[in-house]
This record gives C-alpha cells, structure tokens and sequence, in this order.
C-alpha cells in the first residue's frame, strides 16, 4: 500500500442561497492521492472535477469535511503543491525563462539559484535554446512545455493538472503525453505523485495508474479503480478496450451501476490516520440541498441532428467508443450531444452502445420545417424549463416575459456559473423550436407562433 500524500475526508463543497439554503455541489468525497502514482479524474462537464481539484491544492475550503497532509490538517498552511493549466497561463511580457522563474520570484528564492533550477527545467522539458523567447513566438505545444516547466520548478510533491492537454491539436497533444510519461517513468520529474483531471477517457487510461470517475448534482465517486497495465501500453489492447468502454458506461449511464470488468482492479480503501471519521470532521452547517432541478446538456441542435443523421445511416445502433473514435471527438464533447438525444427520447443508450429510437428516426429523415415540429414535440414533453416558458408565456396577457424570471428559477436550483449556461441553453433550444422569440437588448421572451408541418411525419424504424 502506497503511503498517501493528501486526503480528502467527508469534503463537501455547497453555496449559499438567499433563502438561507446551500447548493451542493461537491458531495461527501473520500479521496487519496497516493506517492508513487499517477491519479486521473474523469467526469462530464460540469460535475465539480475543477472544484474539486480546487480543493485538494488548498485554493478552496470544503464546505466540511477535512483535508489533510501527511495525515495532518493543513490548518491554512498552503501545501506543496503546482498545477498545469488548460489555457498556459503564462505572462505575455515576460520572457520563456522569467515565466519560469516567477514562482520562485513569488518564494523569495535568490536570482542565482532561481535562474539555475529555471534552466534546469527548461531542459527538462526540452525547452533550451527558448530562454529569451516571449510566449506569443511559441506554438501551443511549447507554451504548455513552459507551463510543464513552471510547475516543476518549485519542485512540487504533488503536480496537479486541470484538462492540460485539451486546448493543443491531436498530435501536439498525444506527443505531449508521451513526453509526460516518459519524464514520470524515468523518475526526471522532482515530484512523488500525479493527480490529472480530464475528459478524454482513453488518455486516462493511457497515462494512469488508478482512475476516478465522478457523477454530478452533485459531485461524486461513482468509480475507482487501478489501471493494472503495464507502459507502455497498447490501444488496442483487449484490456485497454474492456476499461474504455467501462468507463464510457459509467459516464453516460449515470443511473445504472457497471459492475468492472475485473473485480480485483477495485482500488484500495487508505483509512484516514489519527481516528478521523467522516463524522468527526462534518461541520455544523446551513440546509443544503442538491439540484434537484433538471439539467441541460449544453448541445447545440446542429450536433443533435447531426448525430441521429449518423446513427440513422448505420442502421440505429452504434458502439460509444468506435463513435468517438471516428468522430475524432472527446467523450466530454459527445457526451452533451448524446445526453440531449436520451433527454429528448430520441436515443437510448445500453451497455455503452447509443440506439436511435422511432423519435430520433423521424427527426433525422425529417425536412428543416418537420424539424422544428418535431423538436417542439420533444421539448415541451421532456424539458422541464421549457414547458414552464410555454405555459407563463400563454397565460400572460402581452404574452412576454422578462428573462429575469427564468434566471430567478434557475438561481435556486444551480451554482452562479452554471446557470447562465443553462439558460444559454434553454434560449437555443426554445428559439429554435420556435417555443418563443428572445430579444436580448430588451431581455424579455414573447410567444411565438408554433412551426406547422410542411407533410405528413413518418415514424419508421429501420430494418436491421
């Protein structure tokens, strides 16, 4: 057993409301991050793997719960630890080695020595001979590189990484992860463990030793278990394939509990030191409550469509994984566009395999004003906000409602950076189902007038 770094005890993050409530977001969570180990966590978008990592590097205090170092609460102090961002996060007029050099500036480390680890680590990441470059002659592979380096150079015992290869091209980015793995597996990084989070599944398992997959509303592990491969590992591997598709199970069957392929991959339990219980750290706290309100996935229509087209053309059933394969698509991209087609009846998905249902053929045979027809069938059945928008908007006199109203709602239900994208969402989906007209210099919704069908709907399934 691998002696354990950080660990979360019972941590809960939630919000307050004006109503004296809180929304949770994060859901009691006991993590370990293990020396010797890398970490990857996966889940959809908007589930708290952010936050969470947030809390684990000391940026943000659980709610309750406990979070210890070496078995010891932090107690304010700021634990010893670097996170490699998404989007570089480098300073534009500074030059590749003072962008180096600034958190040690920030640790009051002496020029001489600052200057010696910063090229240290520029060599590390392969990055000599760029000393004097500014971040805007770079290419996003070398920006992330300077980011690598950056981290390292404080020589973190744990580095932590928020989605750090998302924003480079495929190969930029499977270039990068090899790199990483090459410099872990040679023991040239000065750091004892990995925590990464992600939302590319097969990186997960390519890269880690043990994987974590959250569910959300809120926040929870769902599943945990270790990667029992050796590196460097193989693709196409039965294996590798068999915890792919687990894991794309686990993400879009939320309600469903996966049994893993291999039940001896189970990832072991640390207790926490000292006698420190989940009920022993819980704080006394405000109500909280979960969002319990539906959730939108934030997909366009066009995505929507465009994915029953696929599935229609393939006879009706498709493999997840193969779909993202060909696709060229990250699970956090596809998973939306899938959500919305099960969401809206127009797909189901069973033992990671996506099925069009009688709905979803009938839109993607269905001609652009059928569409429509269709689309606000399916909306004003299944979307809760959208059947509320539709009923006020016909009991009001004028007919128009202040967007307000719907923030309002929203406001109880989810965190503050949630519900601008659920609303984002709703106003797509209503507009183009001509549900109602928005006008956003005014922020008021007036009723539309409904889409008729241009011919009759078939309602055909396709022959096998």
């Amino acid at each position: 057993m691998s002696e354990a770094i950080i660990e979360a005890v019972a941590v809960e993050k939630s919000y307050p409301q004006p109503d004296g409530t809180r929304i949770q977001v994060v859901g009691s969570t006991n993590l370990v991050i293990e020396q010797g180990k890398i970490i990857a966590l996966l889940g959809p978008s908007g589930c708290g793997k952010s936050t969470l990592l947030r809390i684990l590097t000391g940026l943000s205090e659980p709610s309750s719960g406990a979070l210890l170092w070496h078995g010891k609460p932090l107690n304010g102090q700021t634990p010893n630890v670097a996170i490699v961002f998404q989007s570089f996060a480098l300073f534009p007029w500074l030059t590749v080695i003072q962008n180096v050099e600034a958190p040690l500036e920030a640790k009051g480390v002496p020029e001489v020595e600052r200057h010696k680890r910063a090229l240290r680590a520029l060599d590390t990441v392969g990055l000599d001979g760029f000393e004097t470059a500014y971040p805007k002659e770079l290419s996003g592979g070398m920006k992330q590189r300077v980011g690598f380096a950056r981290a390292l150079v404080v020589e973190p015992e744990v580095l932590f990484m928020d989605e750090p290869f998302s924003a480079l091209d495929v190969l930029t980015a499977e270039n990068l992860r090899n790199e990483l793995l090459e410099l872990w597996l040679s023991k040239k990084m000065p750091t004892s463990a990995i925590f990464i989070v992600t939302h590319n599944i097969e990186e997960a398992v390519m890269l880690a030793d043990r994987v974590m997959v959250l569910g959300r509303n809120p926040a929870r592990v769902r599943s945990d278990f270790n990667v029992r491969l050796k590196h460097p590992r193989d693709r196409k591997s039965a294996r590798f394939v068999e915890l792919v598709d687990y894991i794309y199970k686990v993400m879009t069957e939320p309600e469903v509990e996966h049994a893993l392929p291999d039940a001896e991959t189970t990832a072991e339990i640390i207790l926490p030191r000292g006698g420190i219980t989940k009920e022993s750290v819980r704080k006394q706290q405000a109500p909280v409550r979960t969002a319990r309100y539906q959730m939108l996935p934030h997909a366009k229509v066009g995505g929507i469509a465009g994915l029953l087209e696929l599935l229609r053309d393939r006879g009706g059933r498709e493999d997840l994984f193969r779909l993202s394969e060909e696709l060229v698509m990250d699970v956090e991209d596809l998973l939306p566009i899938l959500e919305a087609c099960v969401l809206l009846g127009y797909a189901l998905l069973k033992e990671g395999d996506v099925q069009i249902t009688a709905e979803g053929v009938a839109f993607a045979d269905a001609d652009i004003q059928n569409r429509k027809v269709l689309f606000r069938q399916a909306s004003l059945e299944h979307v809760t906000i959208l059947k509320q928008i539709d009923s006020i908007l016909k009991r009001k006199a004028d007919h128009s409602i202040a967007d307000e109203f719907f923030h309002d709602i929203l406001d109880e239900h989810f965190a503050e950076d949630e519900v601008q994208r659920q609303f984002e969402t709703a106003m797509n989906w209503g507009r183009y189902a001509e549900i109602f007209d928005y006008d956003r210099a005014t922020g008021r919704l007036t009723q539309a007038e409904p889409p008729a069908p241009e011919a009759p709907i078939s309602n055909t399934v396709p022959t096998a």
